[in-house]
């Protein structure tokens, strides 16, 4: 009780009068009206029937703790009123909020909806020597019946006191489920006191990779690493989020992301091609996806496995156990005499059917216990199970099958909602993942799919953002990565789509500054910064657009690469750039300048803006509106989902160059991006030609050597040649080779700006 204290009466503490909400996430419906109840130093309070006595408890301790202000039990004349009443509220979990001067009326449809008006209450409260609160209506329900937050745990393991505070945050927010990731292959964090050896062996790790996984070669600490949840502990932490109308999910991983058992039990792994038994195992000491998994052909799997889900079902009263069944790769099963055997046993047609198999076993235990599964979208392979909900993790494609079968869906896609991105395209920003999803980006997204009719949306259950932790060694980190973005979440979750507004929502992140500060939250607050736009002129010079979401501030900039001060050129109109140069920019509010600096190296050569053929066009999140990216002026970074850089899976690439006049060209270059850990692959070769009419080429330069396990800048040089088309050709890998991650699949070839001199 004294946790959700410390978090939810801060509230009080903060905010301004104003005929705006100061609510996140926005409610239903907001208005101010005239007035405001003032408090005095005791304040009469009467529970309706069904009001829990530890919600009144939590009330009292609230106002006494942030306002000095005593809540006591009066049988006449309260002033703060709780009360339950499904016939006024409809809507479960909803509430109406009424305060005037003389008297706050709080309804909900459920305790859960008297808990949620609470945390808008105190929200409300104007800052505590005031003691007063602005008079309003409100009624409010949520959108979405799954309102979720995801932390990983076995990557970095968390201790009670932060996943109490997460807890705190997430019902502060209106979240109402916690999905708790216990297991994968760096670690098992879940006692299971009929195997003990999970305790023993399975919970550690020899040592953890320093640094990013794309770095060749890895690094490691030395440091043996690791830890569990008690069973005692865990109990715990199940009834702090009961209390705070707060569901946990536990996902115990199957049939893949195994490492860490296995390590404990290698004979639960797969046969080796001879017949010998797998291994040795250990658990995993850097990030992926790893080709040892469960073993589908063996009994001695589904026995503890199904023995593990009894104790984790008597800890978790939730009606859905998370099963993973994720990134499983199906090498080991190809080759396993068990594995083949089961599948030629039941009559399946292939290792996909054999995962269907597994999970339909373990989800026949589990409907045994009275509960239900969920798992990531890679359940669908095979063939749904009956009564299964997915979690659509690769996009949305997955949800719409799964919704289009009439099962439950809750979107969750990478693109949106992985926390463990860049939010910030700086280059200070700490280590992360992968790509780039500042808070707008999160803010912008829309769960129900329009490819859905409006009868199927019954069966999208809500949405989901995702923390996984292998770049969050700590708590600071962890927080400093989830939050804002997890508010935006929040808000997409609860507040009707049609009363999401950014910079509205902005300004209320504004206003809970000080009390994610006071509560002690290491929270992003980069999202005010600059960002930029480029638009590429036909005679091959640039305007580079800046803009800030900060209201009411200046925007300065410099071109010869000095840092922006006072004086530094104001900036009112896109910059025209008409020479490669390095802009830096900075924000000032108040005569003071307010954050990082910003800076945007600019490439003018020979192709900039010129007309771009593209044999075929760029695929997926790497297909951009206009080819003329290719020759922007703008280089590719690490954070490859930016729209700088052109993709295509599996294809060959062949690009022309229009220069629209002949010209004397020594010089030809590119950026290829190899991140075999996100299934990029340089080409085989990459070719750079030359020509006059557009017709006869002549190869100047061939590159088939892309060393480095990032991004490989190409630059051909060559003696001075008239030409007015260039042509770049490069060779896909094709297949995505045995042993790597996503073998079998088709590799990306990603290609950057195309500089011509």
């Amino acid at each position: 009780m004294r946790n959700i204290v410390t978090i939810l009466l801060t509230l009080f503490c903060f905010g301004k009068l104003s005929a705006q909400s100061r609510l996140i996430p926005e409610p239903v419906t907001y208005r101010r009206t005239s007035g405001e109840f003032r408090l005095g130093n005791q304040i009469g309070i009467a529970p309706g029937a069904g009001v829990s006595g530890d919600l009144i408890a939590l009330a009292q301790v609230q106002f006494r703790a942030c306002t000095g202000v005593s809540l006591v039990v009066a049988k006449t004349k309260p002033a703060l009123s709780l009360q339950i009443d499904p016939h006024q509220v409809a809507q479960p979990e909803g509430y109406q909020l009424l305060i005037q001067p003389q008297k706050i009326i709080l309804t909900g449809h459920d305790e859960a909806g008297l808990f949620y008006g609470l945390q808008s209450l105190t929200q409300l409260i104007v800052p505590a020597k005031t003691k007063t609160v602005p008079a309003c209506v409100i009624t409010d329900y949520p959108r979405f019946s799954y309102r979720g937050m995801h932390l990983d745990v076995s990557r970095h393991l968390f201790p009670v006191a932060f996943i109490k505070k997460y807890i705190d945050l997430l019902a502060l927010y209106k979240f109402n489920t916690f999905h708790w990731h216990l297991t994968d292959d760096q670690g098992w964090r879940i006692e299971i006191k009929r195997f003990p050896a999970l305790q023993q062996t399975a919970a550690y790790r020899s040592e953890t990779l320093i640094g990013h996984k794309k770095e060749l070669p890895h690094r490691f600490d030395g440091k043996r690493y690791g830890g569990y949840y008690s069973q005692a502990e865990i109990k715990e932490i199940v009834q702090y989020a009961a209390r705070r109308h707060i569901t946990i999910i536990p996902e115990i991983e199957m049939p893949g992301h195994a490492l860490a058992a296995l390590s404990a039990f290698p004979k639960l792994g797969c046969l080796k091609p001879d017949g010998k038994p797998g291994g040795p195992y250990q658990a995993a000491t850097f990030w992926g996806v790893f080709d040892d998994v469960y073993c589908a052909g063996n009994d001695s799997t589904f026995a503890f496995l199904e023995g593990v889900l009894d104790e984790v079902v008597e800890l978790f009263p939730s009606t859905y156990i998370h099963i993973g069944g994720d990134e499983c790769p199906k090498t080991r099963w190809k080759t396993c005499a068990r594995c083949q055997a089961r599948i030629r046993d039941e009559h399946l047609n292939d290792e996909h059917e054999l995962q269907r198999y597994f999970i339909r076993r373990i989800e026949k235990h589990l409907n045994k216990k009275g509960r239900q599964v969920i798992g990531w979208d890679e359940i669908l392979e095979g063939g749904l199970t009956e009564g299964a909900t997915v979690m659509s993790w690769r996009g949305v494609d997955g949800g719409i099958e799964a919704i289009r079968q009439k099962h439950s869906a809750i979107m969750t896609p990478e693109s949106h909602v992985y926390f463990d991105y860049y939010q910030s395209l700086y280059p200070e920003e700490p280590l992360a993942a992968a790509g780039y999803t500042p808070l707008s980006k999160v803010y912008a997204y829309e769960p129900i799919p329009a490819e859905i009719s409006s009868e199927e949306a019954v069966y999208l259950k809500g949405v989901q953002g995702n923390a996984w932790s292998e770049y969050m060694p700590t708590p600071e980190k962890a927080e400093y990565m989830i939050f804002p973005r997890a508010l935006a979440v929040a808000e997409i979750a609860w507040s009707p789509q049609n009363k999401r507004n950014y910079p509205d929502f902005l300004r209320r992140l504004r206003q809970h500054d000080s009390l994610l500060k006071q509560l002690d939250v290491h929270y992003a607050n980069r999202f005010d910064e600059l960002t930029d736009s480029v638009i590429v002129n036909p005679n091959g010079t640039l305007h580079l657009a800046l803009s800030t979401t900060l209201p009411n501030a200046t925007i300065r900039y410099t071109t010869n690469g000095s840092t922006p001060a006072l004086t530094s050129l104001t900036y009112s109109n896109p910059i025209l750039i008409s020479q490669s140069c390095t802009i830096k920019a900075a924000i000032f509010l108040k005569g003071k300048q307010q954050g990082r600096v910003f800076q945007q190296p600019l490439i003018i050569s020979k192709s900039t803006g010129r007309p771009v053929l593209l044999s075929s066009e760029p695929m997926g999140g790497y297909r951009p509106a206009s080819p003329l990216i290719a020759v922007n002026g703008v280089l590719g970074t690490n954070r490859y989902n930016t729209g700088e850089w052109l993709g295509w899976q599996g294809k060959d690439v062949d690009i022309q160059i229009d220069l629209q006049r002949p010209q004397s060209v020594s010089s030809i270059g590119t950026q290829i991006l190899n991140y075999h850990w996100q299934r990029m692959w340089a080409p085989d070769t990459i070719q750079f030609a030359v020509s006059v009419d557009g017709k006869t080429f002549q190869e100047v330069y061939r590159q088939t050597q892309f060393p480095v396990n990032g991004i490989n800048p190409v630059v051909g040089k060559f003696a001075p040649v008239q030409a007015r088309y260039i042509r770049i050709r490069a060779t896909s890998k094709g297949t995505i080779p045995p042993n790597e991650y996503g073998a079998g699949g088709k590799a990306w070839l990603l290609l950057d700006e195309l500089i011509v001199d």
